[in-house]
């Protein structure tokens, strides 16, 4: 369906300042269809013909059953359709009848009312409503209907909407919430039964009428300003286990106040939930900070732990399983800082590095570069990640450049022929470089680690290799991410691993 402004464009001559205006109208004016219990329709004539009219908005009341079951919004209609808009607009004044509607083949009374900017005639509202034949208004009806004919009157002659962008939430009270009407002193005309129940939660049990908020013990500072300002203002009034949402807005006459609508809601189980949302909030972030800590003490342990045993196979297996215990941690350090269950992966990515950087020697340096966007992942899928590059980053930093080209007693690892405990490397100083390049996109997320080292051995698969720091890359990748992991050789050995971006595994039960 075609915005107000997209409508506007399409059919009328109006623009800048006028659709601002209008805009405004259709955002807020639930309130008065609300209180004239009937559907508002705004109409503007076409540029050509202009006996042509077409409906730029259309809100029905909560008040009351609507009278339009078909959405209006965008249809041209003629004269015949309806009247009496081309002599109200014609006579830029409030126009009152019947009309026939064509969908329920029924009569409704129709009234026409001049919406104005800057005394500028630009739009028509009319209140549609069904015949009332032999029924008297209760004193609830008289009441909301001459504050609705007040606003109108002000619409006509240009003053309502204000003339500011108004914010209308779900939160924001209604009509049928509760209502205050105030006179020009802001002293209480009449309360709503709702309004009466609202403040009684409040604990203001006294008679209204004829009293100002502040006299009946209730913050009046929204009332005040939208008094002095001439504006409408909104505030919450904390009554400790009762919350009042309240909005005031000025009714004028001629630029002269004359008094004000007040609509209040009870929002304390809003306030409620709010406040146990934060509590959640807090507690979740509590407990990634607490893995975290458990994480790193598990890392201290090892580290300490592979320090008190001599070189060689056993302390290697201790310093990598660390390392696969810090990259973990690291994810959740992240997540610790916010509610969200997504981490940007850009966060974590330098941790990753520095700590694959460690794993160079003073004649063998490990330089690593990384580039482009992971963006934002869920933690079931950036905790995985995390393991799998901290693993191929390692195994690219110790065997890249093995110490020859025999087989080790450890097996293969990445490259499958490199010595674990090699404290020499073919190259004299040349560094080990790495590239790590990220590349996201709607479905999925593309990660590639290259490296300049001696490249794969003849006959190599990944999908054969019995080596541990493989499997695990094998088995997250595949079982816990959902995605596929390449390996060929290219002047060095080139690892792409791609996943797609919305899986929704969740834990690491399949290592």
């Amino acid at each position: 369906m075609a915005t107000l402004a997209e409508l506007v464009q399409e059919h009328t001559d109006l623009e800048g300042p006028v659709v601002g205006h209008l805009q405004r109208l259709v955002a807020g004016w639930g309130v008065l269809s609300d209180l004239c219990f009937a559907d508002l329709l705004l109409f503007v004539p076409l540029r050509s013909p202009s006996e042509l009219f077409v409906v730029l908005g259309q809100v029905r009341p909560t008040t009351s059953q609507t009278l339009h079951l078909e959405d209006l919004v965008g249809r041209v209609l003629e004269a015949d359709d309806r009247p009496l808009l081309a002599r109200a607009w014609n006579l830029g004044s409030v126009v009152e009848g019947e009309v026939v509607i064509q969908s329920r083949s029924e009569h409704a009374r129709l009234v026409c009312i001049p919406v104005r900017w800057q005394d500028q005639l630009v739009a028509l509202m009319t209140r549609e409503s069904a015949l009332s034949v032999g029924r008297r208004p209760g004193q609830l009806e008289r009441v909301y209907i001459e504050v609705f004919d007040r606003l109108a009157r002000m619409l006509s002659q240009g003053a309502f909407p204000f003339p500011v962008d108004e914010v209308v939430t779900t939160e924001a009270p209604r009509v049928g919430d509760g209502v205050l009407v105030l006179d020009a002193s802001a002293r209480v005309d009449y309360a709503s039964p709702n309004a009466v129940n609202a403040l009684h939660r409040m604990g203001v049990y006294s008679g209204l009428e004829g009293v100002r908020l502040d006299e009946a013990g209730l913050d009046q500072s929204a009332v005040s300003l939208a008094y002095q300002t001439r504006l409408p203002y909104t505030e919450e009034i904390d009554g400790g286990d009762t919350a009042l949402a309240l909005r005031c807005i000025p009714l004028l006459d001629n630029a002269s106040m004359t008094g004000a609508l007040v609509l209040m809601r009870d929002v304390s189980d809003l306030r409620l939930r709010d406040r146990l949302l934060l509590s959640k909030d807090a507690a979740i972030r509590e407990v990634h900070h607490r893995v975290k800590n458990n994480l790193q003490t598990i890392s201290s342990l090892l580290r300490l732990q592979s320090r008190r045993m001599p070189a060689g196979q056993a302390r290697h297996a201790l310093e990598e399983s660390e390392r696969r215990v810090r990259s973990i941690a690291v994810v959740h350090e992240i997540l610790s800082r916010d509610t969200a269950d997504e981490v940007d992966f850009n966060d974590i990515l330098p941790s990753l590095v520095r700590m694959a950087e460690d794993l160079g020697r003073d004649d063998r340096p490990v330089i690593i570069d990384y580039r482009g966007e992971a963006g934002e992942l869920q933690a079931s899928v950036a905790t995985p990640l995390a393991v799998v590059i901290t693993e191929l980053l390692q195994n690219a930093a110790e065997h890249a450049w093995p110490e020859g080209t025999g087989e080790s007693d450890a097996g293969p690892e990445l490259h499958g022929n490199g010595d674990l405990d090699s404290e020499t490397a073919p190259g004299g100083e040349r560094p080990l470089l790495v590239d790590v390049e990220l590349y996201r996109t709607d479905a999925e997320l593309r990660v590639t680690v290259r490296d300049n080292g001696v490249g794969l051995p003849p006959g190599f698969s990944i999908n054969d290799t019995t080596s541990l720091g493989l499997s695990i890359v094998r088995g997250l990748v595949g079982t816990q991410m959902g995605g596929t992991i390449t390996m060929r050789s290219d002047g060095g050995t080139v690892v792409e691993v791609v996943i797609p971006v919305d899986h929704p595994s969740d834990d690491l039960e399949n290592l």
